[in-house]
């Protein structure tokens, strides 16, 4: 059970930090739906 719940949360924090878009040479870009500019 615990190595379930281990898989869960690893999958679960890399979706919520993965995203469409490269970064510029700083780290960053332009939100392509809100043309918010940032930084990773």
């Amino acid at each position: 059970m615990k190595t379930i719940i281990a898989i869960a949360i690893t999958l679960a924090a890399s979706f919520a930090q993965a995203h469409s878009g490269g970064t510029d040479s700083a780290g960053c870009h332009t939100n392509s739906k809100t043309g918010v500019y940032h930084c990773h």
